[in-house]
Parts: structure tokens; C-alpha cells; sequence
């Protein structure tokens, strides 16, 4: 039974709607015991403003959690970010975040650096110097012991992904990794809803393979998608052998 979903946006990342406090609520009335709050951080150079926080926001988004907790209080709500992957905003993440109180952290793959621009790892993780740029931000984060799971692994199925031997490859150096150090993947139902690509199945054959402990997840972007998939998710995982977990229990 699934009791907690841990990927859930709010207004404040500029491509969602609702407050922590909505998502609490639908979270009590879907029957969920926990729910974490991880909109996407702000960074200390101003990256990527368009999509993320700003960090004067922060306060608010604390107290927005503190208001949910108190309004919602069957629910155990939990506060984290989602962080995009870059080993030089690790300390950063580590002294901000974590320092101060934060439940956890989840690490996201969203951008590449590929020949020496930026791309989108949404459809944007196409030949091998994107793999390695994906795989090595992936390896980083496992590494770092900072992130309670990986959101979204297998983004890299949208657009017009083709599993190959090279893709592959990548893919068990993460997985392997990633079991090994007993971190766990996220399935995600964005995808779902939003038919783009994934969950990719072999990705997922590939995770199972290497005994991958699997987090299910809803990538809430509207408190009405809190619940949304989890049960189809919960029959992908069991169809594939997956071990689903649950790292904030």
C-alpha cells in the first residue's frame, strides 16, 4: 500500500498552481499518511530563474509548510527541495537546505551540457557526450549521499529516444550505482499523464536487473494530481519485479 508521495510542486516554480497546504489536503482525502513538499530550489547564482523559486521566497515557502502541518494535521507533512544536479551547488544544498532542518532532498537531472551548450535532458540526451554528462550528474549525486532518490531517471526517453547498446551501457553504470549505494530511483506518473515517454520500460528491465530499490512518485504540479497514477505505477513495478520502497517512512 502506498502511504506517502514526496514530489510536489507549488506555485512558486512558476509551472505549477496551488500552496503546500492544498496538497496536504488532497493528500488526507486520497488516504496518503505523508506528503513532502519539494518545489524546485532556487540556486545561489540565479540559474535557471524561469522555472524555480527565487531565494527570498524561502521564508515564505518554510512557513507555508509549518501552515500546512498545522492545518492539515493527519497528514505528516514533510519539507524538501528538488535540486537540479551540480556537484558545485552541493555544499550549497548541504548548508541551506539539509543545515537548516530541511526532512530531504531530491536530485533531478533537467539540463545537460552538451559540446558546450545547454540542453534539456527531456529530449535533449541524444549521443554519447550527452550520456556522459547525464550519467556523470547522475553518479555525482549518488555519490554525494545528499538525496533521499533520484526524480525521473529515465527522462532521457522523451522525444525520440532509441534504447541502444551505448544508452544501455549508461544506464547499468547508474543502476549499478545506485544499488550499490542503496539509493533509490524514482518512478514517476508525469509521464504518464503527460505521455511523454516514460516510464521507459527498459530502463526500468535494466533497474530490475540491478535490484534497484524504486520510489513511486506523482510529480504533483496541481494538489488534484497529488494521488494521480500511483496505482498504475504500483502495477508497472509489480510486472517488472521492481522493489518499490518507501525512503522517508
Amino acid at each position: 500500500m502506498i502511504t506517502g508521495v514526496y514530489h510536489t510542486h507549488t506555485f512558486r516554480c512558476k509551472h505549477a498552481t496551488g500552496e503546500v497546504v492544498d496538497y496536504a489536503r488532497a493528500a488526507a482525502a486520497t488516504g496518503l499518511a505523508r506528503l513532502g513538499a519539494a518545489d524546485h530550489t532556487p540556486l545561489p547564482d540565479g540559474r535557471w530563474p524561469g522555472v524555480r523559486m527565487h531565494l527570498d521566497e524561502l521564508p515564505a515557502y518554510e512557513a507555508a509548510v509549518a501552515e500546512a502541518r498545522r492545518d492539515v494535521p493527519s497528514v505528516r507533512v514533510l519539507m524538501g527541495m528538488e535540486c537540479d544536479v551540480g556537484a558545485q551547488y552541493f555544499p550549497w544544498y548541504r548548508d541551506t537546505f539539509l543545515a537548516r532542518g530541511y526532512d530531504y532532498l531530491i536530485a533531478s537531472v533537467h539540463f545537460l551540457e552538451v559540446d558546450g551548450r545547454e540542453v534539456s535532458a527531456f529530449g535533449g540526451c541524444r549521443g554519447a557526450a550527452a550520456l556522459r554528462d547525464w550519467s556523470g550528474k547522475c553518479l555525482a549525486a549518488i555519490d554525494s549521499g545528499l538525496f533521499a532518490f533520484i526524480a525521473h531517471p529515465d527522462n532521457i526517453a522523451c522525444g525520440d529516444a532509441v534504447w541502444n547498446d551505448e544508452v544501455a551501457a549508461a544506464v547499468d553504470t547508474v543502476c549499478s550505482a545506485a544499488a550499490a549505494r542503496k539509493l533509490p530511483l524514482e518512478l514517476n506518473s508525469l509521464g504518464l499523464r503527460e505521455r511523454r515517454g516514460y516510464p521507459w520500460r527498459p530502463f526500468w528491465e535494466r533497474a530490475a536487473v540491478h535490484g534497484c530499490g524504486v520510489v513511486l512518485s506523482t510529480d504533483a504540479h496541481r494538489p488534484g494530481d497529488t494521488a494521480q497514477g500511483l496505482d498504475e505505477l504500483a502495477t508497472y513495478a509489480a510486472g517488472l519485479g521492481l522493489r518499490v520502497v518507501d525512503p522517508l517512512a
